[in-house]
């Protein structure tokens, strides 16, 4: 059933737009607007920090870091078990609130919050896991401790495109660890954010443990906060251009990082492939989110063997898929972030073709408002098209072929970027080779989503530095202290 304006409104008018310090809103200097992608109207306005208001949320981050930490571990879990319920329960309100400010469709921004969610619980269990060790040095003549600690208070600058998942990854795992934070969402999807902290306040989270301080201007604030000695470890998901710079910044301070950047995810299809399946996963990891996620396939990398045949289909399916506003029934496209997305995308498939390559699906934008773009399938895409090396964050497909599995892993590795790569083979034997030789930080074999709470996310050469998720996740908030005790 499509979604009325009425529940829309009511949805924006639920949503918290202040300031969010030590469980309560307040004012800023002013406020910017946050604009619905599919039709360029205004939905509303939020509290635009300036660089003191981030020093204050961090002064009330660093207030609240000795309690916090001392909170027993099974205090913390609770209050992420709580709050997990809750994003359950009001998971349809949150998605039309996230289809609202991103665009993608709600059936889509339901899982998101549902994965959302998945972290909430997750850290809950790993909150109670947290283990040290205790041992006889070679020598006998003393006895080693080793415990861990939260690392402090931390900054946390999520992207637009999984405006509340990317939130709850880091937050998560630093609640359940014993952290304080400051977190500056994405100027274009600030709300997502700013509902899920005040879910965290409603379970039991104490005030100023998360301070959330929306802005349009995130090199001002983010500067100041990184130049603050109070500060003790930076989380970034984002274009790894961005994270470059951050890197040189929070080495100032030494700070503790994680950053999930940038990708451009081969997607591998060998002449034993299921082609049935290997189409259905290519549909999921380029069309989910609307191709605007750093873990999309960028480029198809298809058998000489198959690649007609599964060109073909793959232009079936991605052509039939729906374009329009993500409230709408039985849109499977929904609109690209904002028109300067949109210009990119169509200027990449723009050069492709310009170059040689077909379109065999869409390669159009589609109506005269919103920032729309057709699902798109390219065929015979030469050799160093910005297509293939630019990571798209849109609905498009190009096609390249491959003769022998020694070339294909070439094609995959030829990129400074190794965040994710997909293949589909029936071969037991290759696709543990596949693990060795691909160039990644996760691979998905016969599966087009890789994306789980329970498992380390992350890539490789300028994708990242850390993981995020699963055992690993919890790793990055926490230091670890030595002790030796004498008199034994």
């Amino acid at each position: 059933m499509a979604v009325t304006e009425t529940q829309e409104r009511a949805v924006l008018a639920s949503v918290p737009t202040a300031l969010r310090f030590n469980g309560s809103g307040r004012g800023a200097r002013g406020t910017f607007e946050v604009v619905d992608p599919a039709t360029g109207e205004v939905l509303t306005e939020v509290a635009d920090a300036g660089s003191t208001d981030g020093l204050d949320a961090l002064a009330s981050a660093s207030d609240a870091a000795a309690d916090w930490a001392a909170t027993p571990p099974q205090a913390r879990a609770e209050v992420l078990a709580v709050a997990d319920r809750l994003v359950r329960e009001r998971i349809d309100d949150l998605a039309l609130l996230m289809t609202l400010e991103m665009g993608k469709p709600i059936e889509q921004s339901a899982a998101e919050v549902n994965y959302s969610a998945g972290f909430l619980r997750w850290f809950a269990g790993e909150a109670v896991r947290i283990e040290g060790r205790y041992g006889v040095p070679p020598d006998g003549a003393s006895r080693r401790i080793v415990h861990r600690r939260p690392v402090g208070p931390c900054l946390f600058v999520t992207p637009w495109n999984f405006p509340m998942a990317m939130g709850a990854r880091k937050v998560a795992p630093a609640i359940a660890a014993g952290c304080t934070m400051v977190v500056k969402p994405a100027s274009q999807t600030p709300l997502s954010m700013l509902a899920l902290a005040a879910i965290l306040s409603e379970a039991g989270l104490p005030d100023g443990v998360c301070n959330v301080v929306p802005t349009s201007a995130a090199g001002e604030v983010v500067g100041a906060l990184l130049a603050d000695g109070r500060l003790r470890k930076l989380s970034f998901t984002g274009s790894t251009e961005t994270g470059s710079k951050l890197l040189a910044q929070a080495a100032e301070g030494v700070l503790r990082v994680s950053m999930e950047l940038g990708g451009n995810a081969p997607f591998l299809v060998f002449g034993d492939a299921d082609l049935d399946a290997a189409v259905q996963g290519a549909v999921i990891a380029k069309t989910r989110n609307i191709g605007e996620a750093c873990t999309a396939a960028n480029r198809f990398l298809v058998s000489d063997r198959v690649v007609e045949s599964f060109t073909e289909r793959l232009a079936t399916r991605l052509g039939a898929m729906r374009v329009g506003r993500g409230t709408e029934d039985g849109v499977e496209i929904g609109p690209l972030i904002d028109e300067v997305a949109l210009d990119k995308v169509s200027g990449l498939v723009d050069q492709a073709t310009a170059a040689g390559a077909t379109a065999v699906a869409g390669g159009h934008r589609v109506g005269e408002r919103g920032n729309f773009y057709a699902a798109t399938v390219l065929a015979d895409v030469p050799a160093g098209a910005g297509v293939l090396t630019t990571e798209i964050f849109g609905p498009v497909a190009p096609v390249v072929s491959f003769a022998e599995d020694d070339e294909a892993v070439g094609l995959a590795n030829d990129t400074p970027l190794g965040l994710v790569a997909y293949a589909y083979t029936r071969d037991l034997a290759r696709a543990l080779r596949l693990t060795e030789s691909l160039e990644v930080g996760m691979l998905g074999i016969n599966r087009g989503m890789v994306s789980d709470p329970s498992a380390p996310f992350g890539g490789v050469k300028r994708s990242g530095i850390g993981r995020e998720g699963g055992r690993e996740g919890i790793d990055e908030y926490l230091e670890t202290m030595y002790v030796s005790v004498g008199g034994i």
